[in-house]
């Protein structure tokens, strides 16, 4: 609640300095702040805020303030601080525009005219008799044939939509479930989305060596640290997810549960009880994209070494039991011996200690 001050000719003037000295002191607490105002390039950058323009279109904007404020309207000077060609300074300089700075956001990419179906209803009541006549023929011969039958042509595109579009499928069952699969495929995590932090066990690289030996077949399961170069492998008789998640068991507890991620081709072996297990221990699973060795190239490496120095150098086996106690010992060698170029000639082992991801004690407990 205000106070109210008496009008000077209601007071005695013996009072009047007295009323005059309070009100001052009672209104020096409610004097109004200055007001300072932005510049143009400040209020740029504050109305891109309350915007909420994307990363790119604000370093854009950016791009605009240093070309006026301290490049004196220079292109090749804004152009060279911040590393980017003229020409693409250039095609934002004149999108810009001051009173609407989402002018500086990427422009949808969607065509403005798509490709429409152009089939007519007897065209597409054509290729459904043909379809269910010969439910087992691909596109293309059902083309030829609504040729010779009707002496017009058609293309394999149209029957294709057709076909998807009544589902003409001899075993709708068994397609919705090529269909699923294929999807879940499309859903998978690549190797390429993960970025990669030096930390053991932060991504584990699996992978699986088949050996031919006198009409008998062998699987050793691989592995690879990505960071310390840590690796394991064991046989098996078959590639089977159980045994995939047997072995995954096994490295996990090698590392004492310090698994985040994995990663791994799409081999059968790591399906099913594989994928339990990691949903269960929480490990982000990615997988190498199609026909593509090159997304795993330290394991492809392992799996090299392996080959070439212990099984072809006369110590393979058909025997499990037996070949996985004998290479028992040189998997140790490799891990606490065997100099690495990669790790600046240290051993796995004492590249991890060095950079704390495992203790001495934990290394000289392992050695014994």
């Amino acid at each position: 609640m205000y106070k109210r001050y008496l009008l000077p000719q209601e007071l005695k003037t013996q009072d009047l300095k007295r009323h005059q000295f309070l009100k001052n002191r009672y209104l020096y607490f409610f004097k109004p702040k200055p007001i300072i105002l932005l510049n143009k390039y400040q209020r740029w950058k504050r109305i891109a805020n309350l915007m909420k323009l994307s990363k790119k279109a604000f370093m854009r904007l950016e791009w605009m303030i240093h070309y006026y404020s301290k490049a004196s309207k220079n292109a090749s000077l804004t152009s060279r601080h911040f590393n980017i060609p003229r020409q693409m300074f250039y095609y934002w300089f004149n999108r810009f525009k001051e009173d609407n700075l989402r002018t500086l956001e990427d422009q949808d990419r969607k065509p403005k005219r798509v490709r429409q179906r152009e089939i007519t209803s007897v065209q597409e009541q054509r290729v459904i008799n043909l379809r269910k006549t010969h439910l087992y023929w691909g596109k293309k011969k059902l083309a030829i044939i609504y040729f010779k039958t009707y002496q017009k042509k058609i293309s394999s595109w149209k029957i294709q939509k057709t076909i998807e579009k009544y589902h003409l499928y001899p075993n709708p069952k068994r397609n919705q479930r090529i269909q699923s699969k294929r999807l879940k495929a499309q859903r998978k995590k690549r190797i390429t989305e993960l970025k990669k932090k030096p930390i053991l066990g932060y991504l584990i690289h699996f992978d699986t060596i088949v050996i031919w030996w006198n009409g008998l077949k062998r699987y050793i399961f691989t592995m690879i640290d990505e960071f310390t170069k840590i690796a394991f492998a064991r046989m098996y008789t078959s590639k089977s997810s159980y045994n995939g998640r047997d072995f995954l068991l096994r490295v996990n507890y090698l590392l004492d549960d310090r698994i985040l991620n994995s990663h791994q081709d799409n081999g059968s072996e790591f399906k099913k009880y594989f994928e339990k297990t990691c949903n269960s221990k929480q490990i982000k699973q990615y997988y190498n994209r199609p026909r593509t060795p090159k997304d795993n190239p330290s394991l492809e490496r392992f799996n090299q070494t392996i080959q070439r120095e212990w099984i072809r150098d006369g110590h393979f086996t058909p025997d499990v039991k037996r070949f996985n106690q004998e290479l028992t010992p040189w998997i140790i060698e490799y891990n606490f011996v065997r100099p690495h170029e990669t790790l600046n000639y240290l051993t796995p082992i004492e590249f991890a200690i060095k950079y704390k991801q495992l203790s001495q004690m934990y290394s000289s407990s392992t050695q014994g």
